[in-house]
């Protein structure tokens, strides 16, 4: 390791070990409210450089800096990486070994490191609390802060313990950082850190050189043919799926068509994980498949797709692992793969992570009776103890209720040698269930959470604005446009919506008056949903299989679609609810009913915009449509280099003169994808600029001579 030498000049220190010349926006506020001697909190989108928020503050002040962070991958390339640029550095977590931990232990005493990664339940052993207590600590940084907040998509109950640990401490100064949080989670921050007067930068949640795109897929086919064309087209990304077996089949899809691709999930051996990520890092893999376990502090600029093969459990974490994308700048895809069934998987997690009362009672109960009379101890896998509950006892559920009843102070887990299993210790046998200290409303409160984070998720999946409009208001980021380029902004969706007329438009209202009827009025009149989608196409279509509820046949609207086919039902209730005539309530049995708008169609007073693709009676005369090729597509297709940044800015500039000018929002005078065409193709005529795709009407008439005359001057024509 080089000999580390402490540097007063932060840009020297940025220069000598970080090869860079300045600090990004957001960045650079937050560093310099650090080398102030403030607390502070930065909410950065992934890729914004949140670790030099507090790497570079380190080389610049005495003491050690300790940072939280919740995933060991993301320690150890950290480490790795520090180590290499010739800054002392370590982790303390559980992948090490006692001698490992022994000579992390040694450098600490000696005063040997400069910044020390820690998982944040090593907080709760007091031997290690008081090493820590005995030095000199020149800065706590949080990392994924959001994971301290129940309103958080990763809470993780140990984060809870970190304003004990500061005040444990002496309250060093302390620094939150974290991609994604809403007001909620920003205000949980700021309470449970306790920082004072804290300088709070908010960089900005837009990704510009994201292609946001939703498509909504029939079934697996849909989803394995549309993922072929990703890779076939963008060549490196990240596939994220729900669960171990899906990555599995997508790994295995993508290896018969002699991909190069990798898979990573929490069933496989370290080794085994070891390899897929060193090997999609490294470059050797153009492609992982994975499960939200992997992307946290991945350190790949070049990734130029993440998809989404089923709906994620939150706008957080979506919006997070998109955000793996495109850290280069340069342009990338980020396409989400919807079946309203898959929302079924989401509701499974929500059971495991919000484990009812009983299940938490029977589980405790279960531990005291069964453990060892003399050591208070049980060797039980996981799955074991919930098959004592009973089959339907989410595993998961049993995982969660574990950590409750640790953080109660009723249990302990230990390793057991030579054994997967760890061993469970009762500290108390004869205390009652009633008598822990389990905040049962905080346990409510977090269900609820949970839950509405499934429903906004599934409410972005269904909306049909600006993608990355929808996600900034989200996080509430104030006055956000839209981008411009997403499918939605650039017409370029899985399904292109006309004015439906004539028995197009007589088979919705039917299908609407069907599901208003399958519905009931709330308290204020609102439509409130009594049945899934299922049951409600069963009933138009009149079905008799023996599931069908006698209240549904005695509907008036009972086998008014007779003529529709299956697949022309789903087709119809799919178009439906993109054009938001319909609205789910999500769950593990997912309900449906009609939206204000969707009561407007049915009732006459408005005639709708659907897609008809798949299910419309009106006769095709012509072939459908082609998608539109973005012009990024056709840029690449010409060959092409890469997009003068230089000049984007001074374009960008000119953008931002003529919307003050023409009292318009900078996106109605050029969007950002024809900008960055303008930058890369260069046009030095009228001619040339008016066939770049973006470019209409009133562009050619009021500023398009400016963008060109702009250019010309740039290349001295």
């Amino acid at each position: 390791m080089a000999e580390f030498r402490e540097m007063a000049d932060m840009q020297e220190a940025l220069r000598t070990y970080f090869g860079f010349e300045g600090l990004r926006p957001g960045q650079n506020e937050v560093v310099q409210a650090v080398l102030e001697g403030r607390d502070a909190m930065g909410i950065m989108p992934t890729g914004g450089g949140k670790s030099l928020c507090y790497q570079l503050p380190a080389l610049c002040r005495p003491g050690l800096t300790v940072v939280v962070s919740p995933l060991i991958a993301l320690m150890k390339d950290q480490v790795d990486a520090l180590q290499a640029r010739g800054i002392p550095a370590a982790a303390v977590n559980s992948s090490l070994g006692a001698e490992e931990y022994r000579q992390v232990m040694q450098a600490l005493r000696s005063s040997e490191l400069r910044i020390l990664y820690v998982a944040p339940e090593r907080f709760a052993q007091e031997g290690f609390m008081n090493v820590l207590r005995g030095l000199q600590i020149g800065l706590l940084a949080v990392d994924e802060a959001h994971c301290l907040s129940q309103w958080g998509h990763d809470f993780r109950p140990d984060y809870l313990s970190l304003g004990r640990v500061r005040e444990s401490l002496g309250w060093p100064q302390t620094v939150a950082l974290t991609a994604t949080a809403t007001a909620h989670v920003r205000e949980d921050i700021l309470h449970t850190l306790q920082l004072r007067e804290p300088a709070v930068v908010i960089s900005g949640f837009g990704r510009e050189n994201l292609d946001f795109a939703i498509t909504h897929c029939e079934g697996r086919k849909a989803k394995f043919e549309r993922i072929e064309k990703m890779v076939d087209r963008w060549k490196k990304g990240i596939i994220y799926c729900s669960t171990r077996k899906n990555v599995m089949l997508v790994f295995e899809e993508l290896s018969a068509r002699h991909v190069n691709v990798v898979a990573y999930h929490a069933g496989m051996t370290d080794e085994e994980r070891a390899f897929s990520q060193d090997a999609f890092v490294s470059g050797r893999a153009d492609v992982v498949v994975a499960t939200n376990a992997f992307g946290m502090g991945i350190d790949r600029s070049d990734v130029r797709f993440v998809v989404h093969f089923e709906i994620p459990g939150s706008v957080e974490a979506y919006y997070q692992e998109a955000g793996r994308a495109g850290r280069d700048g340069e342009p990338a895809a980020c396409e989400l793969l919807f079946n309203h069934a898959d929302l079924k998987t989401q509701e499974f997690f929500f059971e495991g992570s919000n484990p009812p009362l009983t299940v938490i009672r029977s589980l405790y109960n279960m531990l005291r009776f069964e453990c060892d009379p003399a050591s208070h101890e049980l060797h039980l896998t996981v799955d074991a103890m919930a098959e004592r509950l009973g089959k339907e006892v989410n595993p998961m559920a049993v995982g969660t209720s574990l950590s409750y009843l640790i953080h109660a102070g009723a249990i302990q887990r230990f390793d057991v040698p030579g054994q997967l299993a760890k061993g469970t210790r009762v500290l108390a046998p004869e205390v009652n269930f009633e008598c822990l200290e389990i905040d049962h409303a905080s346990l409510e409160e977090k269900a609820r959470r949970d839950h509405l984070k499934i429903e906004a998720m599934t409410r972005f999946a269904y909306s049909m604005g600006c993608r990355q409009q929808w996600i900034l208001d989200y996080f509430g980021e104030p006055n956000a446009e839209p981008c411009g380029h997403c499918d939605a902004c650039s017409g370029s969706g899985s399904s292109e919506r006309e004015e439906v007329t004539g028995d197009d438009l007589l088979t919705v209202r039917k299908a609407l008056a069907g599901v208003a009827r399958a519905s009931r009025r709330g308290p204020g009149g609102e439509w409130v949903a009594v049945y899934g989608r299922g049951k409600i196409m069963d009933m138009l279509r009149g079905a008799k299989n023996a599931s069908m509820h006698q209240y549904l046949t005695s509907l008036s609207t009972y086998g008014i679609l007779r003529n529709l086919t299956d697949t022309r039902m789903k087709a119809l209730f799919r178009a439906m609810h993109e054009a938001g005539l319909l609205q789910s309530t999500g769950g593990d049995m997912p309900l449906i009913t009609l939206t204000d708008q969707g009561e407007e169609v049915m009732q006459s007073r408005l005639l709708p915009r659907l897609s008809l693709r798949g299910w419309s009676q009106k006769p095709r005369t012509h072939a459908p449509a082609l998608r539109k090729d973005k012009t990024h597509e056709l840029l690449q297709s010409m060959g092409l280099g890469r997009m003068d940044k230089e000049l984007y800015e001074h374009l960008a500039e000119l953008r931002k003169d003529l919307a003050v000018e023409f009292h318009m929002p900078a996106y109605r005078i050029m969007h950002n994808e024809t900008l960055r065409a303008f930058a890369t193709l260069k046009p030095t005529t009228i001619e040339a600029a008016s066939r770049i795709k973006g470019v209409g009407p009133w562009l050619r008439s009021h500023g398009l001579r400016a963008f060109v005359e702009l250019i010309q001057d740039y290349e001295g024509v």
